[in-house]
């Protein structure tokens, strides 16, 4: 089926249809990015104290005084001291984030004292600053001190849901359909993101958000494939990249309701309503026409390309038979269910290393995928650390990422996908060695480098996935980006384990990403090309790719050469 890329020719690369689909499936992708980014205002953590064992009467801080710990909270700092309180029955204790100590034969209420304390544990009685943060899980369910490493599991967490809902709908994508996923997990998705908020402890939470990650990153992954399968080369690539552009408006939603809503079970509910419009066209939305006519769904595909014609305004002239190779492959429409009598080969994660070539490239995918999440995170924690109002860092966090795509969205068309990702990843590379040679004193550009590796990343991120796409066929290319996807969250997860190397060394960090984004962007520039090839649909087709088929296109550009000679 060499010829399904001519649906397009006639049909129409991006017109009414197809748009519609896709503004359809590109708002979900916002709700994917709004889920992912969640947890960094479900998990703030304010300033806290130990609570004291009784009405307190007076607080002495260095040299303020407070009738209230609410009028303390502006001045506190955790590294700076205790804060000295006295309660109703004559008690004075020094309260910290970890523990509190009662002054032994205490007598005029100061805030230095040099006799005996006895210490204490908090007994889990904690007191928040609530002037930022009026309620999240930290607050709700005391993840602090001994706990605390329960709130740093949060993310982590999602994250191994991410890994796992990646590959899993990856691979029934390509064995039930993209249509049914991309309902399944939004479905999933509006009702997991409400449950969470409804929580009622720490482990129901934990447990949500990691079904909220599996249908999250399932539908992220299903998506791009949907997109890719529905438009044509000529606006693929700005259709597939703008998927990451809606997930990076997601983002900026985070940050905004983040800075309205401070209560977290509020604020899951309003980003989780993000989803309930979709729901309402979702079921609408028509398998494509590559996977119908790779199931041998011959009649669905038909009934598939006359609408589309229709709702285009074009004449209904396409017919499956013309998409065949040739005529004795071309089946009868009016069959419904074509495939019975032929078995239809169950195709795995080990099909991605059919031939030499397809494994070498499969690695290869992988790698880029790992560097470009392992890149991202390392990049982005340093710029949302950068001080300052934090939802500002959020929300430009996510706003740098737009013009990244846009130019990466050129380049892609005009040098290809292969002279865009490995540039970008050595431009990265190049990015983190400068910032190791450069002199502390010189902040600024060390930021603007950071900026500009985190750029350059995002091009290469960016672009990886309609780049998996196009380098794999139709029969596991929801799988590839699956797996592609996976290795993807593996860098992520461990992303948090490279920043934390800043304690050894604080360069550590940007010398294995450099390290890295140089070594997988040379080994990217032995990929095939593909840009303005149609996409494949046997594993044969994709194992040509870079060598027979190049000659294929050669020859058949001399033949129409020679044609036109001899018309004149």
């Amino acid at each position: 089926m060499k010829h399904v890329e001519r649906i397009f020719d006639e049909l129409g690369h991006f017109k009414r249809f197809q748009a519609c689909l896709y503004f359809v499936a590109v708002f979900q992708s916002t709700s994917c990015g709004i889920h992912y980014l969640a947890s960094v205002f479900l998990v703030e953590t304010p300033k806290f104290l130990c609570g004291a064992p009784g009405n307190i009467t007076g607080i002495l801080y260095g040299n303020h005084s407070a009738g209230s710990l609410g009028e303390i909270w502006p001045y506190y700092n955790p590294g700076n001291g205790s804060v000295a309180v006295q309660t109703a029955s004559g008690e004075q204790w020094e309260l910290s984030q970890c523990r509190r100590a009662l002054r032994i034969n205490s007598t005029a209420f100061e805030y230095q004292f040099g006799g005996n304390k006895t210490v204490h544990s908090c007994m889990g009685n904690f007191v928040f600053d609530t002037s930022e943060v009026q309620q999240s899980i930290v607050t709700d369910w005391g993840l602090v001190c001994e706990k605390e490493w329960l709130a740093k599991l949060c993310q982590p967490i999602f994250m191994l849901g991410v890994l796992v809902g990646a590959l899993l709908f990856g691979d029934i994508a390509d064995r039930v359909g993209r249509r049914p996923i991309l309902m399944t997990t939004s479905m999933c998705q509006f009702a997991f993101g409400v449950g969470v908020a409804f929580a009622g402890n720490y482990y129901a939470f934990m447990v949500l958000r990691f079904l909220l990650a599996m249908v999250s990153s399932g539908y992220l992954v299903v998506v791009f494939v949907y997109v890719t399968e529905f438009t044509g080369n000529k606006v693929r690539t700005w259709t597939s990249m703008h998927v990451h552009a809606a997930f990076a408006v997601g983002v900026m939603v985070v940050a905004l309701v983040g800075y309205l809503v401070r209560v977290w079970w509020v604020y899951q509910i309003i980003l989780s309503l993000s989803t309930a419009p979709f729901l309402l066209f979702c079921w609408k939305l028509p398998e494509t026409p590559f996977y119908l006519l790779t199931k041998g769904r011959y009649q669905e595909a038909q009934d598939l390309l006359d609408t589309i014609a229709r709702f285009n305004g074009l004449p209904v002239t396409l017919k499956v038979a013309d998409l065949m190779e040739t005529e004795t492959e071309a089946p009868l429409v009016k069959d419904p269910k074509p495939s019975e009598d032929k078995p239809e080969k169950k195709l795995s994660i080990l099909d991605l290393f059919y031939n030499w070539n397809m494994a070498c490239r499969t690695l290869t995918v992988w790698a880029v995928w790992f560097i470009g999440s392992l890149g991202y995170y390392v990049f982005s924690l340093g710029s949302v650390n950068l001080g300052g109002n934090q939802y500002i860092n959020l929300f430009l966090a996510g706003a740098v990422e737009l013009p990244s795509y846009v130019i990466g969205c050129f380049a892609m068309d005009r040098v290809g996908r292969k002279k865009t990702c490995a540039p970008a990843l050595l431009l990265a590379g190049v990015a983190c060695m400068l910032i190791i040679v450069i002199p502390k004193d010189f902040d600024v550009l060390v930021i603007v480098l950071s900026m500009f590796g985190k750029f350059a990343v995002a091009i290469a991120f960016g672009l990886i996935y309609l780049y998996t796409c196009e380098l794999y066929p139709t029969i596991i290319r929801s799988l590839a980006v699956g797996s592609g996807s996976m290795m993807c969250r593996v860098g992520s997860v461990v992303a948090p384990f490279c920043v934390y190397l800043a304690d050894i060394w604080i360069y550590l960090p940007q010398l294995i990403v450099g390290i890295l984004a140089f070594i997988f962007g040379v080994l990217t520039l032995r990929l095939p090309e593909t840009l303005g090839m149609p996409l494949t649909n046997t594993l044969e087709e994709a194992a040509a790719l870079g060598s027979t088929r190049k000659k294929d296109v050669e020859v058949e550009e001399e033949k129409v050469e020679l044609e036109d000679q001899q018309k004149v």
